[in-house]
């Protein structure tokens, strides 16, 4: 296989304004129908369960006919195939997945492990990749890591256990050990807003040293010279990436680094923003301007202005990140840099699937970078 890597987006980001501000069990009808058949239906009826044989046998078919009329509906005659179904519905037939899987070589499940599932940008790349996943007769397990290294290895390893089709995974371990031993298991693996540095995979990415800079670039256009950034957990590449941005933008208006302030969050929630909200007050020289690294940190970061009385904007100006559902919806709308959440999770899984479908020898790895744009709302409109 060889890279190749893909960007895609409007080539720089762009800013928008916001006006608004197995078996399943048998019925007994089912049992005394084959009992009166002469079969072995108390057998079948001991187990609790009803599998292909028995479908055979109370159709009168061979069980090839059976499984034809589950997988290749289209090789049966059309009086064959109602027969058949009738009976299935009749006896409660489930077909075993995992029996399934064994025959095929491949499951029909691929798993999405994220950093955080109570944040909303992670529920939107989880619709995403879940709307291509079914499109193509897949369903999603979808795991959250809690953006500890521990528990991705956790959940790694169970995935190495159920053979699932692939995984698509946003790392929290910054070593990438994890990963690395996972991939020895041989199954295909999609990174979602990370870039595949090791080049072991395909990766889709958004730009996040693009959308630390709209941010500030907008805040200094804005009137603002001082600004505090409130990050997240420093071995996140994203948090990373956006301070570079930030300071990339800062070089570009003749400010110095000094004009940004770092207030390191231990979590990328809102109570993580609520205690950076109240460590920015605390400061002697509070900046003018605050820079998130996502909107929940901005959210908290607006509740703990407005208690102390903190006017938004006119005292201090507030830019998120990811512009999730919330952010349109804050007490004070919230300026944010919008990630394609929705198209993050649909690239990575169609990229997945290409991987492990009937093409996948042609398979090349790419690495999807998309880019961001800034939507501007009320919590920036009031320059200084």
């Amino acid at each position: 296989m060889t890279d190749t890597a893909r960007t895609s987006g409007n080539g720089g980001g762009a800013d928008t304004v916001d006006d608004a501000g197995g078996g399943g069990a048998r019925a007994g009808s089912a049992e005394s129908a084959r009992a009166g058949k002469g079969g072995s239906a108390g057998s079948a009826g001991s187990a609790g369960s009803v599998g292909i044989k028995d479908v055979a046998r109370e159709a009168g078919v061979s069980v090839g006919t059976v499984s034809n009329v589950i997988n290749q509906p289209d090789r049966v005659s059309p009086a064959t195939l109602q027969h058949v179904r009738a009976v299935i519905a009749r006896l409660g037939y489930v077909r075993s997945e995992s029996a399934r899987q064994l025959r095929a070589g491949r499951s029909r499940i691929m798993a999405l492990l994220v950093l955080d599932m109570g944040n909303p940008f992670f529920v939107d790349i989880a619709r995403g990749a879940e709307r291509t996943a079914r499109a193509a007769g897949l369903g999603v397990m979808v795991c959250n890591s809690d953006q500890n290294p521990a528990d991705e290895a956790d959940y790694l390893s169970l995935f190495a256990e159920q053979r699932v089709r692939g995984v698509l995974v946003t790392p929290a371990d910054p070593s990438g050990a994890n990963l690395r031993a996972f991939r020895r298991h041989g199954i295909p693996s999609v990174l979602v807003d990370r870039v595949a540095g090791d080049g072991a995979g395909c990766s889709v990415s958004v730009d996040d040293v693009v959308g630390g800079s709209l941010a500030i670039r907008h805040l200094v256009a804005t009137g603002h010279r001082s600004f505090a950034y409130v990050s997240g957990p420093g071995h996140l590449q994203q948090v990373r990436d956006r301070r570079e941005g930030a300071l990339l933008a800062l070089a570009e208006a003749g400010l110095p680094a000094a004009a940004l302030r770092e207030l390191p969050a231990e979590r990328l929630d809102v109570a993580s923003g609520r205690d950076a909200g109240s460590r920015l007050l605390g400061l002697a020289d509070r900046p003018t301007a605050v820079f998130c690294a996502n909107d929940l940190l901005a959210l908290g970061v607006l509740q703990s202005l407005y208690a102390a009385g903190v006017r938004v904007p006119e005292d201090m100006a507030i830019v998120g990140y990811d512009d999730i559902e919330f952010a349109a919806a804050a007490t004070v709308p919230l300026t944010s840099v919008r990630q394609p959440a929705l198209t993050l999770g649909a690239k990575a899984a169609e990229l997945l699937l290409e991987e492990t479908g009937e093409q996948a020898a042609d398979h090349r790895h790419e690495h999807v970078v998309l880019q961001p744009e800034l939507v501007v709302r009320r919590s920036t409109l009031a320059g200084r």
